[in-house]
């Protein structure tokens, strides 16, 4: 029989969470403390095991549900048919702790736990996830590739929060005048219960610039699925646009907006005729203020260009169109591949024309940098 070395479950339940997380599910310590506790109760070597424990802690409302099973997909792979059923009774941990594997079959019961099964078990540990978190997109198998599509499709991309006009009933906050005197008419003028109000909230319009020419081609594929799942993902809530940037500017929004990524990107592909091709940044960024940044959705919003900041043309021509961009937009986020290789500086003429008038310059070469990335455009620090 197949045997291979015990993973460590903590891994398993930080891998996990770390995943969710990036999905839009608030898995804070607490949450995978009682995952870690139910994985003791259960047997870990049952997948089933596993995802019915992650499922019952893991998960805080119904809209979770959806996503934990996306991201389950993606850490460990995928058995034909729906998850068994959990056991009415849990089995103590069983000493030593065995190795996480996947069957592919049901439920397991009685003499049956202990009986030999011709086909070895396929090994899906969540920790590989963990290590996939830290590769290099452009170095990735083909198996490595698709788990990550399939964490990508469970991506999310929140907007920083902003503060609007409009107001909302609260229970505590500051004074809403009109509802309270409403309440005190309603008392014939009689001492009332004071009603308070706050201002709503809402995320704050994100839009994506990505660079698909020849020499980002290694890692476009994850960056547009990285962009549908911001623009068009189970958890997306922010206003999103998506840009390519070339030898030409493609607004591909509208391309992004069906539900499957597959899909979606055989359309941007149709859409977007300079793939692989030359890069102009200064001039597709002009093209991209002079049309969509005064009176559209650059104005107030969070700027993301993914780019290694290689440029063909006039550097100063870049630095200019930077600088418009930069007193228009919120913030301008900025992040490249290549910042992540061993002695990388920021020596490219395009690069070094556009830092100055960047707010934040982070790397965009694997999965974790991508949540950093997430991180960064909600303004919130994070643990990647």
């Amino acid at each position: 029989m197949h045997t291979a070395p015990p993973i460590d479950a903590t891994a398993v339940a930080v891998g996990l969470s770390r995943a969710l997380r990036a999905a839009g599910v608030a898995t804070g310590p607490d949450r995978t403390q009682l995952f870690l506790g139910a994985l003791d109760l259960l047997d870990p070597a049952r997948r089933a095991d596993v995802y019915w424990a992650g499922r019952l802690t893991l998960c805080g409302s119904r809209d979770d549900l959806e996503r934990y099973d996306r991201v389950f997909a993606g850490c460990f792979d995928p058995v034909p048919g729906p998850y068994p059923p959990p056991r009415a009774t849990p089995l103590p941990q069983p000493q030593p702790r065995p190795r996480l594997v996947d069957t592919g079959a049901g439920p397991l019961r009685g003499s049956d736990r202990t009986s030999e099964d011709p086909t070895p078990p396929r090994a899906a540990p969540a920790s590989e996830t963990e290590v996939l978190r830290h590769r290099d997109m452009a170095r990735l198998t083909a198996v490595e590739r698709a788990q990550l599509r399939r964490l990508l499709a469970a991506f999310a991309l929140s907007g920083e929060p902003r503060r609007t006009a409009r107001m909302r009933p609260v229970r505590r906050g500051g004074t809403d005048p009109r509802r309270t005197v409403r309440e005190l008419l309603r008392h014939g003028g009689e001492p009332a219960r004071l009603r308070h109000r706050a201002p709503v909230t809402k995320p704050r319009r994100t839009v994506l610039l990505l660079d698909v020419s020849g020499s980002m081609d290694p890692y476009a594929d994850a960056l547009l699925r990285f962009a549908h799942a911001a623009a068009h993902g189970p958890a997306a809530r922010t206003p999103t646009e998506v840009f390519t940037i070339g030898t030409r500017l493609t607004r591909v929004t509208r391309e992004m907006a069906h539900p499957d990524p597959d899909t979606a990107l055989a359309t941007v592909a149709a859409a977007v005729p300079d793939r692989g091709g030359g890069t102009r940044l200064g001039e597709m960024l002009r093209a991209f203020l002079d049309r969509w940044g005064q009176r559209s959705c650059a104005r107030g919003a969070v700027v993301v260009v993914l780019s290694d900041g290689w440029e063909r043309a006039d550097p100063a021509l870049l630095a200019a169109q930077m600088g418009r961009l930069h007193r228009l937009a919120h913030r301008v986020v900025w992040a490249n591949p290549r910042k992540a290789q061993p002695g990388y500086a920021p020596l490219a003429a395009g690069m070094a024309a556009a830092l100055p008038h960047v707010d934040a310059f982070v790397e965009g070469h694997s999965l974790a940098a991508l949540e950093q990335l997430a991180a960064v455009v909600r303004e919130v620090a994070s643990d990647a």
